[in-house]
């Protein structure tokens, strides 16, 4: 399982075509990490003024039609089929925005 963080908002923008956020289009990847522990540190240094619920997909990168690359961490190197993201967790964040802990979302 690899994770990836993402608002809530851009997730749900067009539910029936795989996720293709902008840094796949401006860095040639979408960036994820190993843990729930990195995908923390992820939201807490770069998400914290997005409005809305932030997410955390759980991907399973056996079931992902894109290539993953292990640079250190994982890469997807093509857009995000949605049959491979396994669940999502919400990231709970303070007042300030900082990820503190993350919930099963249902």
């Amino acid at each position: 399982m690899i994770f990836h963080v993402v608002p809530l908002d851009d997730w749900l923008l067009a539910p029936d075509r795989p996720y293709a956020p902008p840094v796949l289009v401006n860095g040639g990847f979408i960036p994820c990490t190993a843990d729930e522990e990195e995908a923390l540190a992820v939201a807490d240094a770069h998400f914290r003024d997005t409005v809305g619920p932030l997410m955390v997909l759980m991907i399973d990168e056996h079931r992902l039609d894109a290539r993953v690359r292990w640079e250190p961490g994982p890469q997807i190197y093509g857009r995000i089929n949605r049959s491979a993201v396994a669940g999502m967790l919400e990231i709970e964040r303070d007042a300030e925005g900082r990820a503190r802990s993350l919930a099963v979302w249902s």
